[in-house]
């Protein structure tokens, strides 16, 4: 447990590091201080931890999700970034989601139809296959995010 502890503590000081201690005081309402009790390993800080609200707060404003990803990985999970910079900000309708769900099926049934012409698909083929697929679930995941609201 200690191990996990430690592990954890490494990436959150990442994080804030990331981030600038000075900026993440701002985003987190925090102090130096506090921020700084969440990744020592001084034994009387040992069982303080970043509250799940100030992760998040502050991996909104990071180059990468360093707890998020410690915390996949020591579940053995992976996760897929996405990295899109769309040409325009989503406005949050269901109808444009759902629009972008049947584009992005589409170009999925596409690209499985020419892979599939002769009968075999390729490694190349299936890295493309499962490129759409990654763009069909984020499409998803953006639908289900805007459903939430």
């Amino acid at each position: 447990m200690a191990e996990i502890c430690s592990y954890l503590k490494k990436h959150t000081e990442s994080l804030v590091k990331d981030v600038g201690i000075e900026k993440a005081c701002r985003v987190t309402g925090k102090s130096k201080a506090t921020l700084g009790r969440y990744y020592s390993d001084n034994e009387e800080h040992a069982n303080r931890f970043m509250p799940v609200d100030a992760v998040a707060q502050l991996e909104a404003v990071s180059s990468y999700p360093h707890v998020t990803s410690a915390l996949a990985e020591l579940k053995s999970i992976t996760l897929s970034y996405d990295s899109r910079q769309p040409n325009a900000v989503s406005t949050g309708v269901v109808n444009s989601d759902v629009i972008a769900l049947s584009q992005r099926f589409a170009m999925l049934m596409a690209e499985y139809q020419q892979s599939m012409e002769d009968g075999i698909i390729t490694e190349n083929e299936a890295k493309r296959l499962l490129q759409e697929t990654v763009h069909l679930q984020q499409v998803l995941i953006d639908m289900k995010l805007h459903l939430q609201e």
